[in-house]
């Protein structure tokens, strides 16, 4: 009985499918959030980047299972991401890469306990630094593939800074509503 007990309560290694709409319902969001209100919200050259956004808050929400299995499906909600980032204005290719890579950054820092007391940092570090794991591979991608100037790299570093900082406040906002309602 016992046994039984432990094998129901463990999480599995594939998408339910609450945790596939909820994946595609954020996605889409993300993308209408980026084409609507992404240059409207512009600080400098600086904006959120909703896409990034709502993929680190579907890993926050769904808490994908084993390592093994969260990375698998961290990468596919990466590469959908990414297939997004395609029919939006920007530079093609290059974001199947950088969002796969944040979106594994993701599903692997979600698993590191960042406390400060009792203090819940997990949430805003971990979008953090998949945006910056995500933007930062997006830029070098952006220097090494499409011969972009040394000094255009220089400039990204800020950029991808303050997007990072702006999409760790948007996810532990929605956080926490997300996940009062998904518990009902």
């Amino acid at each position: 009985m016992a046994e039984k007990r432990e094998m129901t309560t463990e999480k599995t290694s594939s998408f339910s499918i609450s945790d596939l709409i909820l994946v595609a319902v954020l996605l889409a969001a993300g993308a209408v959030l980026k084409l609507c209100v992404g240059s409207v919200i512009n600080f400098f050259g600086m904006k959120p980047n909703f896409i990034i956004a709502m993929y680190c808050l579907a890993i926050l929400l769904i808490r994908p299972g084993k390592t093994s299995a969260a990375i698998g499906q961290a990468a596919i909600i990466g590469i959908i991401a990414g297939a997004i980032c395609q029919f939006l204005p920007g530079t093609p290719w290059l974001n199947f890469i950088s969002e796969l890579l944040g979106a594994v950054c993701m599903a692997l820092l979600i698993r590191i306990p960042m406390k400060i007391g009792k203090l819940n940092l997990t949430t805003s570090l971990s979008t953090f630094l998949s945006t910056v794991v995500s933007g930062g591979t997006f830029v070098v991608c952006l220097f090494l593939f499409l011969d972009a100037a040394a000094s255009s790299l220089v400039a990204y570093v800020p950029i991808v800074f303050f997007t990072a900082l702006i999409n760790a406040v948007i996810v532990q906002l929605l956080y926490i509503p997300l996940k009062a309602v998904l518990k009902k």
